[in-house]
């Protein structure tokens, strides 16, 4: 065999290995996630708040733009219909437009059933303008609509009625629980795992507030996996 097709030979076994090496790394080297989801008792959680004054200088609803598209732009639904989809006990019927009817839904702060959409309001676990004041005023805008439309965590944003949504507005635990005692520690939970998700400081108040509210509340865990 001439030398000239030994050495074609040999580059193309070596192209062929090189390749297959490739491939062999593409199949088991993985990337690890960057932010894993932790599980931890409300009462160390809120040990993990970051604590630091707060300011509401300059903020602006409008800062934080919401409903978006939602997280499928292809449904033609927005942030808001898609939660309440996600939320209903009894699914909605979905219309043209994404035009929401009938079904029915548990408000879990005043334990009501609600059976339209319109006697709804998606509600920020913690409200915008106490996130402006713990953090997300340093946000870039796409932070904050990242965090106005957060459905990554079921917690997050969640369907209760107008009326127990607009007599809390914008208040802390240490000024506001739901008008049901039993779901205490579980609004709790969820407010500690959304400032923890987004790495949000609470004040010395809001602090003490979680932590007496946590003393009663030894079987209540919490999960939340940071926002990228």
């Amino acid at each position: 065999m001439p030398l000239s097709t030994v050495h074609a030979h040999r580059c193309a076994a070596l192209r062929g290995l090189a390749a297959a090496s490739l491939a062999a790394l593409s199949v088991t080297v993985s990337t690890p996630p960057a932010h894993a989801a932790e599980t931890l008792p409300v009462e160390e959680a809120v040990t993990r708040l970051p604590v630091a004054t707060e300011s509401r200088d300059g903020y602006d609803r409008d800062a934080f733009r919401h409903w978006n598209r939602g997280d499928d732009p292809s449904d033609g639904c927005s942030t808001r219909n898609e939660v309440l989809i996600a939320d209903a006990v009894e699914a909605p019927a979905v219309g043209p437009g994404c035009r929401l009817s009938s079904g029915r839904w548990w408000s879990y702060y005043d334990q009501v059933w609600v059976m339209s959409p319109a006697g709804l309001d998606i509600d920020h676990m913690v409200p915008l303008a106490e996130s402006w004041d713990s953090g997300a005023s340093a946000w870039s805008a796409e932070r904050r609509e990242a965090y106005a439309n957060d459905q990554g965590a079921a917690t997050s944003l969640v369907a209760v009625t107008a009326r127990s949504n607009r007599s809390r507005a914008d208040q802390v635990p240490a000024q506001w629980l739901p008008p049901a005692a039993e779901v205490h520690c579980r609004y709790i939970a969820e407010w500690v795992a959304t400032k923890l998700r987004w790495n949000l400081t609470a004040d010395e108040t809001e602090v003490a507030a979680l932590r007496e509210a946590a003393s009663n509340c030894p079987d209540q865990s919490v999960t939340y996996e940071p926002a990228t």
